[in-house]
């Protein structure tokens, strides 16, 4: 028997190492006696900024003498605890004449292709953009002035969007799926910690590493990457799938694993004009807001000496209200980035480091809306939404790229912002004063402007103090959902294809999707065997 501990709670500036000590006293056994455990889940009780406290959860395993320990506690923080089971499905007896295509390399493909190689699949991943090795400086160049390349930028190339997606791992998910996936990002690269952590973080400066070792585990197992090769159009006949036409050739393929992402918009079409089974579906909109990130720190710490400890902090806010407005992928000591996948378009998202070291901070400030309500019943309804916010604001932002910029205190008077303001931001492109109204739906930037003071009386006058809004902001869930059996995962029609992830509408994050790729993928091992190579 392994017992479970709950609310185990200790200063933050006590250390770790104490853990030990507290768990003794706990179970009432000599510290010697808990030789080995293991934290199951670490958060932070900041509900006084004066009384910040590290809230813990741990397994103890004691041996022979846990069943008298635990009759003899009557504490109800002491539990009996059963790890979770990793289930591995059984080969399935389908025959298979091509290896799987998994189409996008971002956490649900990614996930997906690193099973199926464990599994002896030899899976072919297919990715539009390139290895981060070129999409790195590629995306450097693009910050500083360059031309927007189509192919290769934030949200297409190796790791998909997630590669530059700030690295946020919070998952409203749990069990055995959700910790073997957390379990092999630490293999290819995170820190231990995000085993455990209530808000696991990446950053964005590790993600290209994490992703291309994973690349090399596919690659050592039998699998194959293609870079550069974009599906155009799926082959498929008598209801089933046959083959895919990329622009580097036609591939024959069984069986398809379609991670395409929340941006690929002319996929999306592609897949329309085929009759497959796709919805519209509500999702996120809105802007950015960025404020210093010494001000977030001031509200939310008590003594200088916190920060030092926890680093720089950040918050989630939500005003309720005829629409709820909520704060988003909220970037602590980030930047704004071009989250821009089609030309003549401008779109804002967030990231930062794992040493979240810059001046400012920054959020996703976003209503959900039905597109349906906006411009009618259509698939791709959604998609024509976030295009006429996105073309917009490349028109009025001077059509270079730049950001339309305003301060939050304008937006909330309806003020016209002063064409000669030079406001800083983190946006490294540079920015344009405008009145963002424009580049929204009415409803949206009325919601903005009724849920602002609400989060502002919040923090006590603390939140849209030097707080500036750039945006539009619209790509933190897909607006479309292709339809998928819940049993089988396969597209209903179409034998073989397994839409998967953010972009086929069944995730919202980077773990949430990479479990959705491992689930789908389970389901391949357990309907088919591996092909068999001569």
């Amino acid at each position: 028997m392994t017992l479970r501990v709950n609310n185990i709670r200790l200063p933050i500036g006590e250390p770790e190492q104490r853990l030990r000590e507290v768990l003794a006293q706990t179970l009432g056994v000599t510290v010697e006696d808990v030789s080995r455990f293991r934290i199951l889940r670490k958060s932070l009780d900041a509900r006084s900024r004066h009384d910040l406290v590290f809230e813990y959860s741990a397994a103890v395993d004691l041996g022979a003498d846990e069943p008298r320990v635990f009759q003899a506690r009557r504490d109800a923080r002491v539990e009996a605890y059963v790890p979770p089971v990793f289930e591995e499905p059984n080969v399935g007896n389908g025959g298979l004449r091509t290896r799987p295509v998994v189409v996008g390399s971002g956490p649900a493909g990614l996930l997906a292709g690193y099973y199926l190689a464990l599994r002896g699949y030899h899976p072919l991943v297919l990715e539009r953009g390139q290895a981060v090795r070129e999409r790195v400086p590629a995306i450097r160049l693009f910050d500083r002035g360059g031309d927007f390349d189509r192919e290769n930028n934030y949200l297409f190339g190796e790791g998909g969007a997630g590669t530059f997606s700030d690295g946020k791992l919070t998952c409203r998910m749990s069990g055995p799926d959700v910790d073997w996936v957390l379990e092999r990002f630490v293999e290819c690269g995170g820190k231990p910690e995000i085993r455990y952590e209530h808000r696991p973080h990446l950053g964005s400066n590790r993600l290209p590493l994490l992703v291309r070792n994973f690349r090399r585990k596919i690659e050592a197992l039998g699998g194959e990457y293609r870079f550069g090769c974009r599906v155009d159009r799926l082959d498929l006949a008598d209801g089933r799938i046959c083959g895919l036409q990329t622009s580097t050739g036609y591939i024959p393929a069984d069986v398809v694993v379609l991670a395409i992402g929340h941006s690929a918009r002319d996929t999306y079409e592609m897949l329309v004009e085929l009759g497959l089974p796709l919805q519209s579906k509500p999702f996120q909109l809105g802007l950015r807001i960025e404020q210093p990130q010494e001000q977030v720190n001031r509200h939310k710490y008590a003594r200088p000496s916190d920060i030092e400890i926890l680093g720089a902090a950040d918050y989630t806010l939500v005003a309720r209200g005829e629409v709820d407005l909520f704060t988003f992928c909220m970037c602590a000591g980030g930047w704004i980035i071009p989250s821009v996948s089609e030309p003549e378009m401008f779109c804002t998202n967030g990231m930062s480091n794992s040493r979240h070291d810059t001046r400012f901070a920054n959020s996703g400030l976003v209503v959900t809306v039905d597109p349906r309500t906006l411009i009618g019943d259509h698939p791709l309804a959604g998609v024509e939404v976030q295009r006429r916010c996105e073309r917009a604001a490349f028109e009025l932002g001077g059509r270079n790229y730049l950001s339309p910029i305003q301060r939050a205190s304008d937006f909330v008077a309806a003020r016209a912002p002063n064409p000669a303001d030079r406001l800083e931001c983190s946006y490294q492109r540079g920015t344009v004063p405008l009145a963002l109204d424009q580049v929204l739906p009415p409803g949206v930037a009325q919601a903005i402007r009724a849920g602002l003071p609400i989060m502002d009386r919040k923090w006590r006058g603390d939140f849209l103090k030097d707080a500036v809004l750039v945006g539009p902001e619209m790509r933190g869930s897909s607006p479309v959902r292709i339809a998928r059996d819940p049993q089988s995962r396969e597209c209903p029609g179409v034998r073989g294809l397994y839409p998967i992830g953010e972009g086929a509408g069944y995730a919202g994050g980077i773990v949430s999707a990479a479990v959705d790729g491992l689930r789908s993928a389970k389901s391949i091992v357990q309907h088919y065997a591996p092909l068999t190579k001569t």
